[in-house]
């Protein structure tokens, strides 16, 4: 068994921190870089983008709306022309900064309302998808299971990863509850790692309302901002390892794939 370990890094601002970048990196295989508009800036993604590339990580573009007061997490209207210019201004931040560092985005993983809403509406799945492959048509895809995110992907013949959320709770539609629902953030590290155990023995998960859904994983995830998130990544690591399992970066999940 492969499978990616991942967190979204680089989502302070100016001199504010939000997560122990540098601790995670060493514990991860694939980042998700804020790209400036959820949160950001160039001087911090650069840092990260040099974490990163000391400690053997991939990096992928956490897109989002502009929106650094809600920290990405409020929807914003917007028409999808418009939409994708805004994605597209993202990745060229980004891989402007990496190319010093002769490193390419890997994959996209779009932040917040934005990633809510493009696993839930397929125009706004395929605006993404539209953008992204319009910039480089070889960055992956980090998708929940059965999204309409990860439908558009495959239809326009374009390399997807199913991402789990390790710290999030699930609907039974296999979209994430809403972070206004009691419960839908899992701060508890034993729960989070038995979760992903049981995901990856039969492939279930108890969702929120207590049904069982069935979905597909190669990548976890723990935002960086979930309250003891390195002892949680490195609790999950861990777990994984001793039950035989190998974290290997996106990378290389899909250069097998």
């Amino acid at each position: 068994m492969k499978i990616d370990l991942n967190s979204d890094l680089g989502e302070g601002f100016g001199p504010y921190t939000i997560a122990d970048d540098a601790g995670i990196m060493d514990i991860i295989t694939s980042a998700n870089l804020a790209c400036g508009y959820h949160a950001g800036d160039p001087v911090i993604m650069d840092r990260t983008i040099g974490l990163a590339k000391a400690a053997g990580v991939d990096i992928g573009a956490h897109v989002g709306y502009p929106d650094r007061m809600g920290f990405g997490r409020r929807h914003m209207a917007m028409d999808l022309p418009e939409l994708e210019k805004h994605v597209i201004y993202q990745l060229g931040a980004l891989e402007g900064l990496a190319r010093p560092y002769g490193r390419k985005i890997s994959h996209i993983n779009p932040h917040g309302a934005l990633g809510n809403l493009a696993s839930a509406d397929r125009a706004v799945a395929e605006a993404l998808v539209r953008a992204t492959s319009a910039f480089d048509p070889n960055i992956a895809y980090l998708v929940l299971s059965g999204s309409e995110l990860e439908a558009a992907a495959r239809a326009a013949g374009r390399q997807t990863i199913n991402l789990f959320l390790a710290d999030r709770a699930y609907l039974p539609n296999g979209q994430l509850a809403p972070r206004s629902m009691p419960g839908s953030v899992i701060k508890d590290e034993n729960t989070s790692t038995s979760r992903i155990m049981r995901l990856l023995d039969d492939g279930t998960l108890v969702t929120i309302t207590g049904e069982i859904l069935r979905i597909e994983v190669q990548s976890i995830l723990v935002h960086s901002d979930t309250p003891g998130a390195l002892d949680m990544a490195r609790g999950i690591r861990s777990a994984i390892t001793k039950a035989g399992g190998v974290i290997t970066p996106l990378s290389h999940l899909l250069a097998h794939s």
